[in-house]
């Protein structure tokens, strides 16, 4: 099962899934970020997702492509190793912005890096950037 909790700050959009995302699971994720209409960023928190199937793989890419035509960004952070390496198999590395908590927080700063901790550090730097 595919568990969904949104967080938004200004435009920009934290969407952290926890469960699988595969075939038969997509109508959760697809219906959040679809109803994120007006965000410049989407960030999808993979950190707790267990397994990515085709099923799952297509609607990142769907995603992707609707986020694009809504003039948005959408963006992979801490995605589990095995999610990555399938992401880095398929070559959808290429496609997406992919990249950890530390990546954002190095964006930030080290003196913001600072000031976040914790499990909620993501959603912290997230509304730092927005």
């Amino acid at each position: 099962m595919l568990k969904i909790k949104t967080e938004r700050a200004g435009d920009v959009v934290v969407v952290k899934c926890a469960g699988r995302v595969v075939r038969g699971e997509e109508a959760t994720l697809e219906a959040s970020v679809h109803s994120q209409k007006g965000a410049r960023m989407i960030v999808l928190d993979l950190s707790d997702v267990e397994a990515v199937d085709a099923g799952g793989l297509n609607l990142l890419v769907s995603l992707h492509r609707w986020a694009e035509a809504n003039r948005a960004h959408l963006k992979l952070v801490n995605p589990r190793p095995f999610v990555h390496e399938l992401l880095t198999r398929t070559h959808l590395d290429c496609v997406f912005d992919i990249s950890s908590l530390d990546d954002a927080l190095t964006v930030l700063g080290d003196c913001k890096r600072q000031k976040i901790h914790g499990s909620d550090g993501l959603e912290a730097a997230i509304s730092l950037l927005g």
